[in-house]
């Protein structure tokens, strides 16, 4: 198993790679089921980033909800929300999302949550990360069976954004805007190219040096097991019950 006797989780590690795109001085948000995320942005303003505005839409926490939906919303209609995190029940080759049906749109296999504000976050956030905990052929499909909402436009669209990044539980990979797809950046710790490859639906870039995705420092292992498992534990119990974070 990837993981196994590397002394720190995936969600850890994932966390940790997370915080290093985080900018200061700027506004990033969260949705719903994403605990990860909300581990790297704040593990970011506990280190090299105090000053980011982070919004966790749909927080009770005020301390993680400092202004509204709404207001992040806006803020993203303007062109002043750097960051955002999606995931999808199928990733596409192209960085099309599916969060809306599996099968037939019209008669479907299974009817997913839908898009709720991802439409728009996705055209108009500077950046996207997308990110699974699951890389597998069923999530990542060559053509998924519905765009929720589609990874590039033509030049008749407004769009200022889109996916920059995709992490998961095996590697991560850039989105390459000139060609719409995806070249392989890194892979985790006990992963290979291969295993990648092989649980990938898709065709994908393979520099020919693939290095290995940069472990959590001490001081980070410190911050998630600590101050940042407390904040994250009143949001996503489970997350953190199920093993999120190490001891």
């Amino acid at each position: 198993m990837p993981f196994e006797g590397t002394g720190y989780t995936i969600g850890e590690l994932m966390a940790s790679r997370i915080s290093q795109e985080v900018r200061d001085e700027t506004f990033v948000g969260t949705g719903a089921a994403s605990p990860g995320p909300m581990a790297g942005v704040l593990l970011a303003k506990a280190t090299h980033a105090p000053d980011v505005t982070y919004v966790a839409i749909g927080a009770s926490d005020p301390e993680l909800n400092p202004i509204s939906g709404k207001e992040a919303f806006d803020l993203a209609q303007r062109g002043k929300l750097d960051l955002f995190f999606l995931g999808g029940a199928q990733i596409d080759a192209e960085g099309n999302i599916n969060l809306s049906v599996i099968g037939d749109h019209d008669a479907p296999d299974l009817r997913l949550p839908g898009a709720a504000g991802s439409g728009m976050l996705y055209y108009m956030t500077n950046r996207i990360i997308l990110f699974r905990m699951e890389h597998t052929k069923r999530v990542f499909v060559e053509k998924v069976d519905f765009i929720t909402s589609p990874g590039a436009s033509d030049g008749r669209v407004h769009r200022p954004g889109g996916p920059h990044i995709l992490i998961t539980n095996l590697c991560v990979m850039r989105y390459l805007g000139d060609t719409k797809r995806f070249e392989l950046e890194s892979v985790n710790e006990g992963v290979t190219v291969e295993e990648v490859v092989e649980n990938t639906g898709f065709e994908i870039d393979i520099p020919a040096d693939v290095p290995m995705t940069q472990r959590p420092t001490p001081e980070h292992l410190s911050l998630l097991r600590s101050s940042i498992k407390e904040k994250v534990a009143g949001i996503y119990p489970a997350f953190v019950a199920g093993g999120g974070f190490g001891a």
